[in-house]
């Protein structure tokens, strides 16, 4: 038995930091920013040095939107340039706490980037990374910041971080890329007289800073909308269901460094699971906080994405959500490396065969799943990700119940020579 991983449960409270601070811009992330004055204005009224307490349970927070208070410039902090040495020190716990970084798209991806990569000395890029620049597996944990990557798209259309998940975060972890020597760098204590690893802990990227602010942008929203007394009530309860959700994702963290693929596929499965969770928490409340609009404030509430789009356009030229959902060549299935370390008999090739089919059928399915940029609003931005979560879960159980039973036909050497194909790819 492995060591185990001392990783808190997924806090994202460091990580919804961006998410509460007003969404001036994604600037020094896809590009330009949000821009624009009604993005900037309110805050949270009594929840600065907030805590978000294990469990899901928070008390004395209550979401109270200050949107017609006036209050600090949100967007002058996330247009604020990202400096070389903020991601020297990435790897320190006070850079999780820096709410300036964690609400900066491209700031959380160079954070997963180096998290990621700290067990390889020298390394510069992983064949598991995003097309945006992160990664998916930053060691045993799966999706880091993903309360921030679900609320760039729910709020501000911003969807490069969250569609990147798909099927190549399944072939990663069929083939994971860490062995145990570099995991062990993710682990809270060294062999004595033995040099730790610079890396990250996992708490910080489960979100273990509790006094960041966590929750929706409720602010910005209320700033653009202007709501009434009683659709004040409603944006209240959407923000309370987004710490409760937060809360949950947090349970998803792991406990323990998996060290085989079924491991790995069961803790991606019970992460999405969590994910899917968080969306039934706040689907709803966002669903009747939206339909207590009249028409016009639905459109300024629409408009916060359509301004993040205009502003980034320039910038993403060429690149799409859709794009991102597509999985390249350093995916394919490495048939002949396994024929070659494994050397599999007719009963082994047989279900090796099957389980390569099935990861080719979830890669189509999770290609063709992939939602257009043109959806329009909050709660069908939010659906969608839910559908996404759905085929996503779908997808990881079929690979899981084939690898379980290719897997089970391994004997020891086999399972050591499979498990070693992962790590032998790093760049």
């Amino acid at each position: 038995m492995r060591p185990v991983l001392g990783i808190a449960a997924v806090a994202f409270a460091c990580m919804l930091a961006g998410a509460a601070l007003a969404k001036g811009g994604h600037g020094g992330g896809h590009g330009g920013g949000h821009g624009g004055g009604h993005h900037g204005g309110g805050h949270f009224r009594g929840h600065g040095g907030g805590h978000a307490h294990g469990g899901g349970h928070h008390r004395g927070m209550r979401f109270t939107t200050g949107a017609r208070r006036g209050g600090p410039n949100f967007g002058q902090i996330r247009n604020a340039a990202i400096r070389p040495a903020d991601f020297r020190n990435a790897l320190n716990a006070s850079a999780f706490r820096n709410g300036r970084l964690i609400s900066n798209p491209a700031a959380r991806a160079q954070l997963a980037a180096a998290a990621a990569l700290a067990g390889w000395s020298g390394a510069s890029s992983g064949w598991w990374q995003h097309p945006g620049g992160g990664y998916g597996w930053v060691g045993p944990l799966f999706w880091p910041f993903a309360y921030n990557d679900f609320y760039d798209y729910t709020i501000w259309g911003d969807g490069l971080g969250f569609w990147g998940y798909g099927y190549p975060d399944i072939y990663a972890g069929i083939f994971g890329p860490y062995g145990y020597d570099r995991l062990s760098a993710y682990l809270p204590q060294q062999p004595q007289g033995r040099r730790r690893a610079r890396s990250a802990s996992l708490d910080q990227l489960c979100g273990s800073d509790r006094r960041a602010i966590v929750g929706l942008p409720i602010d910005q929203i209320a700033a653009a909308v202007q709501p009434t007394d009683a659709q004040i009530a409603a944006l209240d309860a959407l923000g309370n269901a987004s710490v409760d959700a937060a809360a949950l994702i947090r349970t998803s963290c792991p406990t323990q460094a998996a060290a085989t693929a079924p491991g790995r596929l069961a803790a991606m499965q019970q992460r999405v699971e969590a994910m899917q969770k968080a969306v039934d928490l706040v689907q709803p409340a966002l669903d009747t906080f939206y339909g207590s609009l009249n028409d016009e404030q639905k459109a300024r509430f629409n408009a916060l994405a359509d301004d993040q789009r205009r502003a980034t356009a320039s910038n993403n030229a060429g690149r799409s959500s859709v794009q991102n959902c597509s999985a390249s060549a350093a995916f394919d299935w490495p048939g002949a490396t396994i024929e070659e370390r494994l050397h599999p008999n007719d009963t082994q090739r047989a279900a090796l065969q099957v389980l390569q089919d099935t990861s080719a059928r979830v890669s189509a399915s999770l290609k063709a799943a992939c939602e257009p940029n043109d959806v329009m609003t909050p709660p069908a931005r939010m659906a969608a990700i839910r559908k996404r979560l759905d085929v996503m879960l779908d997808g990881i159980k079929s690979v899981r119940a084939a690898l379980d039973d290719f897997y089970a036909t391994l004997n020891d050497e086999q399972k050591a020579q499979f498990e070693a194909i992962g790590p032998r790819r790093i760049s």
